[in-house]
């Protein structure tokens, strides 16, 4: 892993790094040292690591005493786009201008990425917990839209996580995985969201194995998430974590 910047304001350090060419950045409490929480946060289509919506969570949850790492996924961010990706965007594209099926398209976009990007996580995640200011400690997991889409496979994979905050996304092709996750899970819904059904929603939550999960469903479309869940989701990190 190699730092390439620093910075500190408002008591958290934000630190920007590469892990052989996968690009990320690490949040901690300013100050930092010995073991704590880590969440890993994931990022929504067409989005980055340092998305506003992606900094702003990080760096809430820092300021709270958890160390935060966000990736740039697999054709996102600073990370080039292959051929095959190119490809599969353009064909979602088309579909949808087509009239066919969206959820099908995304899906399939999303197993794609998946391929790589769970091994990315597993990778970034060993890397995070040998620093000083991290160590190894307990593991989230937070992840909407295609945040949530790569998330799930990776839960399921990975047992180092113990819980986990995702939503807005349906069932599509994710149900086999969702049947295997089995940590507590925070679901979030967007009662009015124009991309993903409420029942494709609700089969996907249905769908997880988790002994403890909760629905929190609230009006508005698909990036009108209120602030107010990014405090229910530090405390049910909390909860869970520590």
């Amino acid at each position: 892993m190699r730092f390439t910047s620093q910075t500190s304001s408002d008591g958290v350090t934000e630190q920007f790094f590469t892990l052989d060419k996968i690009p990320g950045v690490l949040w901690t409490p300013e100050g930092a040292c010995g073991t704590r929480p880590l969440i890993l946060l994931g990022h929504g289509g067409r989005q980055h690591k340092t998305a506003p919506g992606n900094v702003s969570r990080a760096r809430r949850y820092a300021a709270e005493g958890f160390a935060v790492v966000a990736i740039d996924a697999p054709n996102h961010g600073d990370r080039p786009t292959d051929e095959d990706f190119g490809r599969i965007a353009g064909e979602m594209r088309a579909g949808m201008a087509a009239g066919e099926n969206p959820r099908a398209l995304v899906a399939g976009m999303h197993s794609y990425l998946a391929l790589q990007a769970v091994a990315d996580w597993q990778a970034v995640l060993t890397a995070v917990q040998r620093l000083d200011q991290v160590g190894v400690g307990p593991v989230g997991y937070c992840g909407m839209s295609m945040g949530c889409g790569l998330g799930i496979p990776l839960i399921a994979t990975e047992p180092r996580i113990r819980a986990a905050v995702l939503g807005l996304l349906g069932v599509h092709g994710l149900a086999e995985d969702a049947e295997r996750i089995t940590v507590p899970v925070q679901f979030l819904v967007q009662w009015d969201d124009q991309m993903v059904p409420r029942d494709q929603s609700s089969a996907l939550f249905d769908a997880l194995a988790s002994a403890e999960k909760t629905l929190h469903a609230n009006p508005g479309k698909h990036g009108d998430v209120p602030l107010f869940e990014v405090d229910n989701s530090r405390r049910f990190f909390a909860r869970h974590l520590s």
